[in-house]
C-alpha cells in the first residue's frame, strides 16, 4: 500500500465538502468551512509479562494481520483511557491475567493493517507485574498463550514489525534487569 493515509480521505469530516485538500504533509484543509484535519497515530499498547522462571508470556495471533505468528499481549487504547489502563484492560481481555502494575518502558511507531487499511500507531511498551500467573487463558483475538524462556525468544517468529523491534530492544536493554514478579 504505502500511500499517504490522507489520500484516503476525500471529504471534510466536519461539513462533508469535497473541497478537502492537502494542507501540508500532516493535514488536509476544507475549502468550504476552513476545518483543518491533522492525521495522527492511534495509541496502542504492548505488555512484557515475565514469570519467576525468567520466561516471557507470548501469544499466538488468532486473526489477521499476521495470523498464526507470535505476539505479545496488548492492543489499541480506548477513548478516555490512559496507556496504563489500556494495557491492563488488554492483558485481562486476552489472557485473563490481572496486572498489578504497568511500568512504561519505550514506544515505537508502527503500521497495523486492519481490513486493508493501514492504521498508523504509536505502540507503547510496558513491563507488567502480575502476582498470580497460574491461571492464564487464550481469549479475544489470541489463539494460545504460553511462556517462553528468554534465551529461546526469536524476534523473527513475531508477526508484527513493532513487536519484533520492541522485543529485540527489550531483550538487549531490559531482560537482564527484570525483577522477580513478586518483588516491587
Amino acid at each position: 500500500m504505502n500511500k499517504h493515509p490522507l489520500s484516503l480521505f476525500n471529504y471534510c469530516p466536519k461539513c462533508g465538502s469535497s473541497e478537502f485538500r492537502v494542507n501540508n504533509p500532516k493535514s488536509k484543509k476544507c475549502g468550504q468551512c476552513g476545518f483543518t484535519y491533522y492525521f495522527n497515530p492511534s495509541s496502542a499498547t504492548v505488555a512484557f509479562i515475565v514469570n519467576e522462571r525468567n520466561e516471557l508470556l507470548v501469544c499466538r495471533r488468532a486473526k489477521e494481520p499476521a495470523k498464526g505468528t507470535l505476539d505479545l499481549p496488548g492492543g489499541f487504547v480506548d477513548l478516555f483511557e490512559s496507556g496504563e489502563e489500556g494495557v491492563i484492560r488488554e492483558v485481562k481481555e486476552e489472557t485473563g491475567l490481572i496486572v498489578q502494575e504497568a511500568t512504561y518502558l519505550f514506544s515505537l511507531p508502527n503500521i497495523y493493517l486492519y481490513s486493508g487499511f493501514e492504521v498508523h500507531t504509536l505502540d507503547a511498551f510496558y513491563y507488567c507485574r502480575v502476582s498470580d500467573m497460574s491461571h492464564y487463558l487464550a481469549m479475544d483475538d489470541v489463539e494460545e498463550s504460553f511462556f517462553l524462556p528468554m534465551d529461546k525468544l526469536n524476534p523473527a517468529d513475531f508477526g508484527l514489525n513493532s513487536v519484533r523491534q520492541g522485543l529485540t530492544f527489550f531483550i538487549d536493554k531490559y531482560a537482564k534487569e527484570i525483577p522477580s514478579p513478586g518483588i516491587k
